[in-house]
C-alpha cells in the first residue's frame, strides 16, 4: 500500500476515533481488559505523539502525559495528537525513523499507526454499539502485520514460542493467504480479511461463524490462543 493511502486511511479513522469521544468516556472497551473509552483514548493519542518523536527526533520516548480527564480537554488533546502524528508521517516513507522493529524507516510508522488506529477505532465504535466497518484491503495489510511484524517480535521477547505448526489463513474477500508456522498448514481457517484481522487480535472468538475451519482445529486453536501480538 502507498503512503499516501496510509496517511488518507489513518486521517479518517482518527477522526472517527474522535467523534466517540463524545459519547460516555467511562464506556469499558470489551477486547481491553479493563480498559474504559478514556483509557483506550488515552494509549492512542500518547502513542501517537510516540511514533511522531520516532520519526522526527530517531528515539524512542514514552514520556508523554497522561491525557486531560475533562471530555472537551479530552477531544482537543486527541486531535492535537493526531496533528502532529500526520504531520510528521507525511514525509519520505524510506526516510529513516526509530522503530522497534524492521524496517527503520518513517514507512513502518505509516503501516504501524494506520493499522493501530484501524483496530483502536474499530474497539471504540465496538464499545459504543456503532457498527464499525473494516476495509478489506488494509485488513489484508494486518493479517500480514501480526505475522510479518509481531509474530517475529513475540518470539524475540520471549513471549511467544516460536510455532511449531503451520496454519494457513485464507482471505475469502482480497484473496490473500499466508500461512503462520513452519512446515505444511495442519489446518486451514477461511473469512474475509476483516475477520481474520480481530481473530488474531483477539476480538473475535475462534467460534464464530463467519469463520471456516479445515484440518486440525485443536492445534490451531493452541496456536491462536498464544500471545500472538502485544
Amino acid at each position: 500500500m502507498r503512503a499516501h493511502d496510509y496517511l488518507t486511511r489513518l486521517r479518517s479513522d482518527l477522526e472517527r476515533f474522535e467523534a466517540c469521544l463524545a459519547r460516555n468516556l467511562d464506556t469499558p472497551v470489551e477486547h481491553c481488559g479493563d480498559w474504559t473509552l478514556y483509557d483506550l483514548a488515552d494509549h492512542l493519542g500518547r502513542g501517537n505523539l510516540w511514533a511522531a518523536v520516532a520519526v522526527t527526533e530517531k528515539r524512542n520516548d514514552r514520556s508523554a502525559p497522561v491525557a486531560p480527564r475533562d471530555p472537551a480537554e479530552l477531544v482537543a488533546w486527541f486531535r492535537g495528537t493526531a496533528t502532529t502524528l500526520l504531520t510528521a508521517l507525511d514525509a519520505e516513507p524510506s526516510a529513516a525513523a526509530w522503530t522497534f522493529a524492521p524496517p527503520r524507516t518513517v514507512g513502518f510508522w505509516q503501516r504501524r499507526r494506520c493499522l493501530e488506529t484501524l483496530v483502536h477505532r474499530w474497539d471504540a465504535e465496538h464499545a459504543l454499539g456503532i457498527p464499525g466497518d473494516l476495509d478489506p484491503q488494509l485488513s489484508a495489510d494486518g493479517v500480514a502485520e501480526v505475522i510479518d511484524t509481531f509474530v517475529p517480535r513475540q518470539v524475540k521477547r520471549g513471549l511467544l514460542s516460536a510455532p511449531a505448526r503451520a496454519v494457513r489463513l485464507r482471505a475469502t474477500d482480497t484473496g490473500a493467504e499466508w500461512v503462520l508456522g513452519p512446515g505444511d498448514p495442519v489446518a486451514t481457517i477461511s473469512a474475509g480479511a476483516s475477520a481474520l484481522l480481530l481473530l488474531l487480535w483477539g476480538r473475535l472468538r475462534a467460534d464464530d461463524p463467519t469463520l471456516t475451519w479445515d484440518g486440525d482445529r485443536e492445534a490451531a486453536q493452541a496456536m491462536l490462543d498464544s500471545p500472538l501480538v502485544p
